[in-house]
């Protein structure tokens, strides 16, 4: 039988692969359980030590200022390289470079836990991002290319967008269960066996694809260009707000990325074979998710950093209580991203993602009114938490389902990159901006002498970052109203209930 992979594989290359196929329903569970576990995996670890800071701090002597860097060395890797790792599985074989990554990423956790100093222990998070980079979009267009487009994609992208969507929550609770019962090293030395253990049986699990479309060499100046600048820009993001947004080396980081940047337009333009194929945003849908995940991630990711630090820093949690606090938020996007699969094809990806979108700005305007810092945890965190929650699971998923509507098999890794990219750079701008905010009302509180505690300016803070993050949901529900196609939505719909694959709106 042949199966949706076998489409994206040229005749030489299916007669040379191994005799693995995804011709059975547990076969393809089984698929997807391994790609989504390790999807889980690789999400946690953006995560997962936060919790462990000070451990880290006291262990390997870091400064107050360098210590943010063990988050954001793993960041700026996993978005910088996240284009070139999607269009890499679709050239090299997504199942040999979900394989490559995942060894990368298990090596550099192995060389992180044994870290003796700050430069090993950044190199290593560094290290990790990047082979993160390269295992998620090969992974999603693993998923893309293996289920039929329509109600089994769905149903497969609404597990993934379960397990990605909650292991930012999951997270927190293991990097506080791990740090407190074990040791800080063990944050990453869990990533060892795991990841090993997933490329172990990849070849056993998954089938090997590629794009039929015959290449004559590699972009290389494309994939330096555009590589360096998203690494750049998103570098000049996450340090913004220690060296300030109006600083020379901000500005000088900015204006060098848009130069990488446009220089990546120009040659992608006029290469042979593109690293970015401009064809691709045909596809009305796939510009607007694309757009529309940009502005989820930059409402979204920073949730995360800023309950962590109201729950230990106002409510004064230790960090098991904080990680136990997530897991209502955990579970919500669980049940959430099982439910949007089904409603993905029952009224279409669109109104789903702008009712996730409404249901996250509400959700953050709840956590804007946690102003007492003699507040309580039922009262102020729990109720919004499962809302953003809820908002989170229909949101992850119906515009991953989004973004990948209407791609050839060939270009799956590419639109897989994209919307990764688009979610992780929205992040860590969201971060920037929305820390800035926390920390201008807090020290602007503070100034005024109109507050009598410390705790009291944070909440000020945290109040004005969480406003700030409704607004980008919500024009993130405006923008999908008028960028996606409702046309493409309502016949994913329909053609996922009949069982066919719709044409997309160019």
């Amino acid at each position: 039988m042949t199966t949706a992979t076998d489409i994206a594989l040229p005749p030489s290359t299916r007669r040379a692969r191994s005799r693995v196929t995804l011709d059975t329903p547990q076969a393809k569970n089984r698929a997807l359980l391994l790609l989504a576990m390790t999807q889980f995996v690789v999400v946690i670890d953006a995560s997962i030590v936060n919790v462990a800071l000070p451990s880290i701090g006291s262990a390997l002597h870091f400064s107050r200022d360098d210590l943010s860097w063990v988050v954001n060395a793993y960041t700026l890797t996993f978005g910088g390289f996240l284009l070139l790792g999607g269009r890499l599985a679709d050239l090299l074989g997504r199942r040999r470079m979900f394989m490559i990554g995942l060894v990368l990423f298990s090596l550099a956790s192995l060389a992180g836990g044994l870290a003796q100093s700050e430069a090993w222990l950044i190199i290593a998070r560094a290290v990790q991002g990047l082979g993160a980079a390269i295992v998620s979009p090969a992974a999603l267009s693993i998923i893309t290319t293996t289920f039929s487009e329509g109600a089994e994609r769905n149903r497969a992208l609404g597990i993934w967008g379960a397990v990605a969507g909650a292991g930012g929550a999951a997270g927190v609770l293991l990097g506080g269960v791990l740090t407190s019962g074990l040791s800080w090293r063990w944050v990453l030395f869990v990533n060892v066996p795991i990841g090993l253990a997933a490329a172990a049986a990849a070849p056993r699990v998954l089938v090997e694809s590629r794009t039929d479309v015959p290449t004559q060499g590699f972009d290389l100046p494309g994939a330096v260009t555009g590589t360096a600048g998203l690494a750049l820009l998103v570098y000049a993001v996450v340090d913004a707000v220690n060296v300030g947004w109006g600083s020379t080396a901000t500005i000088l980081r900015l204006a060098g990325a848009a130069v990488l940047l446009a220089s990546f337009l120009v040659i992608e333009s006029r290469a042979r074979n593109p690293l970015l194929p401009f064809s691709i945003f045909r596809l009305k849908t796939l510009r607007g998710a694309d757009v529309v995940g940009l502005l989820t991630g930059m409402a979204l990711f920073s949730m995360f950093f800023f309950i962590s630090l109201y729950l230990q820093e106002v409510l004064h949690f230790s960090p098991i209580k904080t990680g136990l606090a997530y897991l209502p938020l955990a579970v919500t996007i669980i049940l959430a991203a099982g439910l949007a699969s089904q409603l993905v094809t029952r009224i279409g990806f669109k109104a789903t993602l702008i009712t996730g979108l409404l249901i996250i700005a509400v959700g953050l305007l709840w956590f804007s009114r946690a102003r007492d810092p003699g507040g309580s945890y039922v009262a102020d965190v729990l109720g919004p938490s499962i809302l953003a929650g809820a908002g989170l699971g229909f949101s992850f998923v119906s515009v991953t389902i989004a973004a990948v509507t209407g791609t050839k098999p060939d270009e799956a890794g590419l639109a897989s990159g994209l919307i990764n990219s688009a979610q992780q750079i929205g992040g860590a701008l969201g971060l920037a901006i929305l820390a800035t905010v926390a920390n201008s009302a807090t020290k602007a509180a503070l100034s005024s002498g109109s507050v009598r505690s410390a705790s009291v300016a944070l909440t000020r803070g945290f109040d004005r970052a969480f406003l700030v993050g409704a607004g980008f949901a919500l024009v993130g529900a405006i923008l999908a109203a008028v960028l996606i196609s409702s046309r493409d939505s309502r016949e994913h719909a329909e053609a996922a209930r009949r069982g066919e694959a719709p044409a997309a709106v160019v």
